[in-house]
């Protein structure tokens, strides 16, 4: 089949090489004049981590990329813990690895041009007529198949998404020599659930020397401007009060510019298809970052897309059907609990860290509850390609 993807970021780079390996013609459409990622620091999960495995970016991106054995956060204002999952409990030894997307976006890159993908930079999708895509200038088609990865500004697709009331200011800096945090964690801080503040070990980038972090600090989605116009002296200072392990971090932001913000929104489309079109990635449902499940959310819908098209042997109607299934439940289930879990961690109810703190993290404790937040964790509480995986 002759196949087109709009978008070369994680979800369209894993989806291009999926499915030429299966043996299809690819070609990734992106908009920037060379194909470049967005964004800070993730983690890939242990199910995202299978399917780099199977597109041959695992090695790669591991190189890259810093294991991560637990998840930690502390309330500031009392120093309890409310928040504590570790990947390898026991019986079950695994492991998040924290990467920046620059490198993931290397290690999947590498991937697609070994398989042969041919991506044609310069291309800004604005929309598409049947069987063809649309640019700014010109056309290209027709396709048998035109796979939207284009993200949460799709052009292409339907979704009408519900912005979220908090998102995320994101940097990347160096890891500080001195800390006493741990490489081996995902660091937290709250207060209440107004503040948050985050340490992420992500390993190395490409083109950049020695070890980095990304670093976050929660805000109200249309308070970016009172931030700026705070100043940093006074942004530090509130952080460091909060977290006095912040500090090494923070200090190395000395322009508001340094700091990039993130916004959120919760949506999905209830058929990820329309007649020789799929949608994948953020194209086809969004969520809160609160699971860290985003980039492995995108890896596991191009598996399932190259999945579907190869046992539904070329038919494009019955394998749009079989991936949407392949992944509805997987997908409702988990923006199920980011719906639950956001608001105890961002945002403005006084009452909701009470009930974190007092009720839900001590259960969290016990054995077979921390079980069931390790798979939640790791992306298979609920199985991640349906009825694909037999």
């Amino acid at each position: 089949m002759d196949i087109a993807i709009a978008g070369a970021g994680m979800g369209g780079l894993a989806a291009a090489t999926a499915l030429r390996q299966s043996g299809h013609t690819v070609i990734v459409f992106d908009q920037f004049d060379a194909p470049a990622p967005v964004g800070s620091g993730l983690v890939v999960q242990p199910v995202g981590m299978e399917v780099l495995d199977r597109l041959g970016a695992l090695p790669a991106a591991m190189a890259w990329g810093n294991r991560i054995h637990r998840m930690f956060g502390h309330e500031v204002l009392s120093g309890r813990p409310v928040l504590d999952v570790a990947y390898d409990a026991p019986g079950d030894p695994r492991f998040g690895l924290a990467i920046h997307r620059a490198a993931l976006f290397q290690a999947l890159h590498e991937a697609a041009l070994a398989a042969g993908v041919q991506i044609e930079p310069g291309h800004r999708v604005t929309g598409r007529a049947g069987t063809e895509l649309l640019f700014d200038d010109g056309h290209e088609g027709p396709f048998d198949l035109i796979v939207d990865a284009t993200g949460s500004g799709s052009p292409l697709s339907p979704m009408r998404a519900r912005p979220l009331g908090y998102g995320a200011l994101w940097a990347t800096v160096d890891w500080p020599e001195g800390t006493d945090l741990p490489r081996n964690e995902l660091r937290q801080a709250y207060r209440r659930a107004d503040r948050m503040l985050g340490v992420l070990p992500v390993g190395r980038i490409p083109g950049q020397s020695g070890f980095r972090s990304s670093i976050f600090w929660s805000l109200p989605a249309g308070a970016y401007d009172d931030w700026r116009d705070g100043g940093l002296e006074a942004w530090r200072a509130e952080a460091v009060t909060h977290w006095p392990a912040f500090a090494p971090f923070i200090d190395q932001i000395t322009d508001p510019d340094q700091m990039t913000m993130a916004r959120y929104a919760h949506g999905t489309l209830r058929r990820p298809f329309e007649d020789g079109m799929i949608y994948i990635g953020d194209a086809a449902h969004r969520a809160s970052p609160q699971l860290g499940q985003g980039a492995n959310m995108a890896l596991l819908d191009a598996c399932a897309l190259a999945r579907a098209l190869e046992a539904a042997r070329g038919d494009v109607a019955l394998a749009a059907q079989w991936y949407a299934q392949a992944r509805r439940w997987h997908v409702r289930g988990y923006q199920l609990m980011s719906r639950l879990f956001t608001p105890q961690y961002q945002g403005d109810s006084r009452w909701l860290p009470v009930l974190r703190d007092r009720a839900l993290y001590p259960l969290s404790t016990v054995r077979p509850v921390q079980r069931i937040l390790t798979r939640l964790v790791c992306g298979d509480l609920l199985p991640p390609l349906g009825s694909l995986q037999r």
